[in-house]
């Protein structure tokens, strides 16, 4: 992540269909996105100038605010374009790219009709979420306490702010007890994810991972599936439950920001970072970097 604070970079942030000043990106303390958590956001990596499946994070975002009631004013395709914009005006070629959406200040209350809906989008210098050092050997999670809710409770498809609190309270949690991030179950006590990322589970060749029926179902973690298929290595969407953490021979988590990253252990469950994983991580890291060809177009404009 960034050496300094967010709010200090420089550079430009598209707002609202304009280029503004980093320092310059700001919103009333009384917007309705702030307060009641009507907000929803995209993470997305760059490699090489090109935004990684930026059509379907787009498309996502749009759905994401219909499903918490509003409509973003802007296209899919003036989306897009201000991405690779912003992309441009900050001379990035490897970056993370956040686009947010929110409902503005006229209202303050439940109620916020009338409210403009804002978009912003920045761009900046990220490398991998976890450490080097700890990706190659493999990130070490606890259980979380808080669990993802049930979908008749949450508006769950979307990627939305609120639906995070309970996150960052749980990865906050495992981080001070020495662990890397923390494994969520669901309503039901079956497993979930981890508080930013996909999980998938290694036994007998095969690959296990839960069925996105009330989290997310991660762009990277489609992408890995078909990786995985590509492969002739089997994956299996089913029921996890917590008891069989101890039964599976390798783990990871997928995620933009996390990208392809091994676990060697879940509360105590230890796993190994084997072939199935490592030739993930190089099938992920070939499929998002464009090749020499893609470069040079996106390069040349």
């Amino acid at each position: 992540m960034a050496a300094q604070p967010f709010d200090q970079l420089t550079g430009d942030i598209w707002y609202d269909g304009t280029f503004v000043p980093w320092s310059d990106a700001k919103l009333h303390v009384l917007s309705h996105g702030l307060h009641y958590g009507s907000s929803v956001f995209e993470g997305e990596r760059a490699y090489g100038g090109r935004i990684f499946k930026s059509e379907e994070h787009t498309e996502r975002l749009l759905a994401s605010a219909r499903e918490l009631g509003f409509e973003i004013p802007w296209t899919a395709e003036q989306i897009n374009a201000a991405k690779e914009e912003t992309l441009v005006r900050m001379n990035l070629t490897d970056a993370y790219i956040r686009p947010v959406a929110w409902r503005g200040s006229e209202m303050m209350g439940i109620s916020a009709q009338k409210n403009t809906i804002h978009l912003a989008i920045a761009a900046w210098e990220w490398p991998s979420y976890f450490a080097p050092e700890e990706r190659l050997k493999g990130i070490r999670l606890d259980m979380a306490d808080y669990r993802r809710p049930d979908p008749r409770t949450a508006p769950f498809k979307a990627k939305a702010a609120g639906l995070y609190m309970i996150c960052t309270i749980s990865k906050h949690a495992a981080e001070a007890k020495g662990y890397t991030d923390a494994l969520m179950l669901d309503w039901r006590g079956q497993v979930a994810e981890a508080t930013g990322a996909n999980v998938f589970f290694v036994k007998d060749g095969k690959i296990h991972t839960p069925t996105p029926d009330c989290f997310l179902n991660g762009i990277t973690r489609q992408t890995v599936i078909g990786l995985a298929k590509d492969r002739g290595i089997e994956v299996i969407e089913r029921v996890i439950m917590p008891e069989e953490l101890s039964s599976f021979e390798q783990c990871f988590v997928t995620g933009t920001a996390a990208e392809v990253t091994p676990v060697s252990e879940i509360a105590g469950n230890s796993y190994v970072v084997g072939d199935i994983i490592k030739t993930l991580m190089e099938d992920y890291d070939a499929a998002v970097r464009p090749q020499v060809g893609e470069m040079k177009t996106a390069a040349t404009g």
